[in-house]
């Protein structure tokens, strides 16, 4: 009987193993762009691109690209209303196929400043309607997130930032995934910089590391808006 048992046992465990290769041994990479730029003393756009790859320089895992309108409430307070376009490559990821999944996702956002001595601290507060397509299927799916961020100014040029991020299903199963960082940031000029860090992505089910390259351009774009007629 043991002799029957080991054996099935042994090609239930390489069964299980096979199915589920997410990745989760791989240090993958986010390549990103993220950018503010002022068009009126109330009024910016947003502007995002993220390549993320399950291997930090191949395995194509998604194509993240995210615009939005802020109203700056005050220098403390900004709400967004956004568009978000997703491309993901399935065959790594929570849902099988080999078909790449397209997703059009709308966002409202809400994000507070606040100091704390040296410390600088951001709430950032969003929901998400998210619509999905796998190819043979289409699915709705609401979540809300709510984003911790601490910034700690090094020198003028030099920074270290970090954030928790919790993503919380608004139907199914509550938890949705956990986003934790650190990073260094390099202040290259008065509007621009690069982050270079480390996020510990966890699902109910996997837990994934990725290395995070950041760029962030913000230029005041309110001169081109506001050129006065000749």
């Amino acid at each position: 009987m043991i002799k029957k048992i080991v054996p099935l046992f042994l090609l239930f465990v390489s069964m299980v193993s096979n199915a589920q290769q997410p990745g989760e041994d791989k240090w993958g990479a986010w390549y990103m762009y993220f950018g503010t730029n002022k068009v009126s003393e109330r009024l910016s756009i947003h502007s995002e691109v993220q390549a993320r790859y399950y291997e930090t320089t191949s395995n194509f895992n998604q194509l993240l690209l995210r615009t939005g309108l802020n109203y700056h409430i005050d220098p403390s307070a900004i709400a967004t209303i956004g568009y978000g376009y997703i491309d993901t490559d399935n065959s790594f990821g929570e849902i099988p196929g080999e078909v790449n999944s397209i997703e059009h996702r709308i966002f409202e956002q809400f994000i507070l400043k606040n100091k704390v001595w040296e410390l600088l601290f951001e709430h950032r507060y969003r929901l998400e309607q998210r619509f999905l397509d796998f190819g043979d299927a289409t699915d709705t799916q609401h979540r809300a997130r709510y984003r911790i961020q601490m910034t700690l100014p090094l020198t003028n040029t030099f920074y270290l930032n970090f954030y928790d991020e919790l993503f919380i299903n608004l139907q199914d199963d509550l938890f949705g995934q956990n986003r934790l960082y650190a990073a260094v940031g390099v202040n290259v000029t008065e509007n621009s910089s690069v982050q270079l860090g480390y996020m510990r992505n966890q699902f109910p089910n996997a837990v994934y590391d990725r290395l995070q390259v950041a760029v962030f351009y913000n230029p005041d774009l309110r001169g081109l808006f506001n050129k006065k007629k000749p």
